[in-house]
């Protein structure tokens, strides 16, 4: 029988009803650091998964969530913000919550228990060969998580179980297993809150980790963002200015030359002849731009100062 620990009562609950608000909050705090800690005994995991998601979106497979109840929130926040942040296509992202779109509504517990309705989803989203599925619970044996990562398993995608208490079936079931081993709740079974938080954080490296990979980081910087608004657009001149040492209306210059593409514009201001050349190095570093900064370098047989270390502007990297 798996340890539940999701489901015992925290040490300092006891009483928590008939204390003072400020030692209510002091003991809410607490306890979301200790359940952030829990993150970092998952680092190996979480490593070993990002490699395994960047290898199937670098061969054209897709990404897909499937999670129940505030799980489910948490993988929405994640994946609704990949092609904002790191230019990962919409379309090569799916998200699958118990309940579908009644849920954003609801968040009724009935769904999680529908086994039937995470078949047809992740059928419906044409899961299978040469994607990857992350499925999520804080139990670790949710119904609707443990049959997508069945179903996902049979159809030949790649699978990753994030789960708060060991020894569960969707941790077995995984091709790698993310325990994220929280204490107890403050409040006996509220995985909205510790659990909740380690499966965001956790949630936020792996997705950031896979973006490294994909070559959509470079120096901290946000290189394959979706310039779709006044904020970003001014962050991607901010960038470009930041890496390549010119000026922020240069950067402007060379992001309306590129399409709006960060990589390229960096590239042109490093001395690619044209948008299309600067593409066709991406293309040939696997859209990386560190060596693609490097190929334009070793063609013009001497060094350009093209990575200029400068600290980024205040709320440069924010929301």
């Amino acid at each position: 029988m798996a340890e539940t620990r999701t489901e015992a009562l925290h040490q300092n609950a006891r009483g928590l009803d008939i204390q003072a608000p400020d030692a209510i909050l002091s003991s809410l705090a607490d306890a979301q650091i200790e359940a952030a800690k829990a993150v970092r005994g998952a680092i190996p995991a979480i490593a070993r998964a990002a490699e395994v998601i960047a290898n199937r979106l670098n061969s054209g497979g897709r990404l897909a969530y499937a999670a129940a109840g505030s799980s489910g929130l948490m993988a929405l926040a994640d994946a609704l913000e990949l092609p904002g942040t790191f230019g990962i296509k919409r379309e090569r992202i799916a998200i699958l919550i118990a309940g579908g779109d009644e849920a954003f509504k609801t968040l009724a517990g009935g769904p999680e228990d529908d086994t039937d309705e995470a078949s047809a989803a992740l059928a419906n989203a044409g899961i299978g060969e040469g994607d990857c599925l992350i499925a999520i619970s804080a139990s670790g044996s949710t119904p609707y998580a443990v049959r997508a990562i069945e179903d996902a398993r049979r159809r030949g995608a790649a699978t990753i179980g994030i789960a708060n208490n060991k020894d569960t079936p969707l941790l077995r079931l995984a091709d790698v297993a993310i325990l994220l081993e929280t204490p107890p709740e403050v409040i006996a079974g509220s995985t909205r809150m510790g659990a909740g938080t380690a499966q965001k954080i956790a949630l936020n490296m792996l997705s950031t980790l896979t973006a490294i990979h994909l070559g959509h980081v470079h120096d901290g910087y946000m290189v394959n963002l979706m310039a779709d608004n006044i904020k970003l657009r001014d962050r991607a001149a901010r960038i470009v200015a930041a890496i390549s040492g010119r000026g922020k209306d240069d950067a402007a210059r060379l992001l309306e030359k590129s399409g709006g593409a960060v990589k390229t514009a960096i590239l042109l201001a490093a001395g690619a002849a044209s948008a299309d050349a600067a593409e066709k190095i991406l293309e040939g570093t696997g859209q990386k731009l560190r060596p693609a900064l490097s190929a334009i370098e070793g063609s013009k047989g001497h060094k350009t100062p093209v990575l200029i270390k400068t600290e980024p502007e205040k709320g440069q990297q924010g929301d």
